[in-house]
């Protein structure tokens, strides 16, 4: 692992076997770029990044993977967006949480990752008013990355959250590809959409294989997924993507994954599995509660074949 300096900020370097991941711990605990070198010295990014992105504006850049805390994506109350209620008291929410611009404290680093800790500021104690810490987790490997997103309840009553992670794969990754060569296998047996007022509206026009240039992939909200791991990749089945959700045979019932990218032409496509739909605060599903003085994990493993 080594220290370096990338837009005017310190930054870490982690070059493990064919693989170099880079990471900004104390900021949103980010990961910024996975690339993967090759022996003929071809290189594939695996988790894009922007060039010539300024650091500065982290919550505007579409690369790496933003952390989503408290809760993923979008928060309703009673129609209004960016608002939660709990214990019949209204709270401002912004998209995504609040973590992925945050402040953290490394409490470990080592040559295969690290451990951050949260540091919640004024704003960010108002939207969610607990005592609590907040853990990320990075495990480095070969061709293989694990993270782990852990919430320790400090409070004597039990506290909500709906985590998740926002992966930006660079897509397509092989030259003179399309997305229409790529292929999306999730197993979801359900599927939804997400309404203007926070609501969840069933989409039934869904497969369990879906292709990647399928307009209606785009923000579609997958459930019921019924196998470790989802696979993405090429339609011959080479180079696959491979994303964990837990460490079971089956990914943790109530989880869903999300499909999203910005627009036809973007170098990226993400794949981001959450512990539940966005919203869970307002309609209950996927929202998770972590009793008095207990930890809990959401754990996510990503590999590449």
């Amino acid at each position: 692992m080594r220290t370096i300096e990338y837009d005017g900020r310190q930054i870490r370097r982690w070059d493990i076997g064919p693989s170099t991941f880079l990471a900004w711990p104390e900021r949103g605990a980010r990961l910024i770029n996975w690339y993967i070198t090759y022996a003929d010295e071809t290189v594939r990014d695996v988790i894009f990044w922007p060039a010539n992105s300024n650091l500065g504006e982290t919550g505007d850049i579409r690369g790496g993977n933003p952390i989503l805390f408290p809760f993923s994506a979008r928060t309703f109350d009673q129609g209004e967006i960016h608002f939660w209620r709990h214990a019949g008291i209204r709270r401002p929410m912004p998209m995504h949480g609040f973590v992925r611009t945050g402040d953290f404290e490394v409490t470990e680093i080592d040559e295969m990752g690290f451990t951050a800790r949260f540091l919640p500021g004024e704003a960010d104690r108002e939207a969610y008013p607990f005592e609590y810490e907040f853990v990320v987790t990075y495990k480095f490997r070969d061709l293989s990355l694990e993270v782990d997103l852990q919430l320790t309840n400090r409070e004597t009553q039990p506290i909500p959250w709906s985590a998740g992670h926002h992966f930006y794969f660079c897509l397509p990754w092989r030259s003179g590809t399309a997305r229409s060569d790529y292929q999306i296998q999730h197993g979801g047996e359900k599927a939804w959409r997400h309404a203007a007022i926070g609501s969840l509206l069933p989409d039934t026009a869904f497969a369990p294989v879906t292709d990647f240039s399928d307009p209606d992939l785009v923000d579609r909200i997958h459930t019921d997924l019924t196998r470790n791991p989802v696979v993405f990749g090429p339609k011959d089945s080479s180079e696959d993507v491979r994303l964990y959700i837990g460490r079971e045979k089956m990914p943790p019932e109530d989880c869903a994954l999300t499909t999203w990218t910005e627009s036809n032409d973007a170098p990226f496509y993400c794949v981001e599995p959450w512990m539940g739909p966005p919203n869970s605060p307002e309609h209950k599903r996927g929202l998770h509660f972590v009793e008095a003085g207990r930890s809990e994990t959401f754990t996510v493993g990503i590999e590449v074949t």
